[in-house]
């Protein structure tokens, strides 16, 4: 907070991002900073993937909720089977997550890493539009290329990289696919 202080007169618009990793990983930490941002009329944005979401911690997320003014929410795919495919997680805690935020009317912008492959299909990107087209609260919507910088990260670290020898999806083809997925939004909501 002092830093953001320090540097408060350069600001135009804007406040603070809790990123990651991710973030809900400390979840009592975030509600105590977006606290005090508040207190001093910051606006407040979270950009998470919600896979850590649970009913036993609503009270804690429903306090975080009265202090967030956005997030930025990463849906990796629009079904359990492919979610689990690519994450080897469920998806069931990032939609009870949305349902949250759409319940606490916290505006939403999802944001979908577009994966040759894997999360680039029409279908994919037709369901995933019909998925979130439905929640009241989505503010707008950006769909990225996958890219491979992680890949000597991992490397580095020893790690097997889950995506090997998938390539980078180029730019054009991430504005197609966003199209695809607005297509979905349109059918659910009732717009041509």
């Amino acid at each position: 907070m002092e830093m953001y202080e320090r540097n408060r007169p350069f600001y135009r618009g804007g406040g603070i991002t809790a990123t990651g990793g991710e973030p809900l990983m400390q979840l009592s930490f975030l509600v105590e900073l977006f606290s005090e941002a508040k207190r001093r009329q910051i606006h407040t944005c979270l950009d998470t993937s919600g896979i850590v979401y649970c009913d036993k911690r609503k009270e804690e997320f429903e306090r975080l909720f009265a202090v967030t003014d956005l997030v930025l929410l990463d849906v990796k795919h629009s079904a359990e089977e492919g979610h689990l495919k690519l994450t080897s997680k469920s998806q069931k805690p990032v939609l009870a997550f949305a349902k949250a935020l759409e319940a606490a009317d916290i505006p939403v912008i999802v944001r979908h890493v577009c994966v040759p492959g894997i999360t680039d299909g029409e279908k994919e990107l037709n369901e995933l539009g019909r998925l979130i087209g439905k929640w009241r609260n989505l503010k707008g919507l950006d769909v990225l290329a996958y890219h491979t910088m992680g890949v000597l990260k991992y490397k580095n670290l020893g790690i097997s990289y889950p995506l090997e020898g998938t390539a980078d999806l180029r730019p054009e083809k991430a504005k197609e696919a966003r199209a695809k997925v607005l297509e979905g939004i349109r059918e659910v909501r009732g717009r041509n």
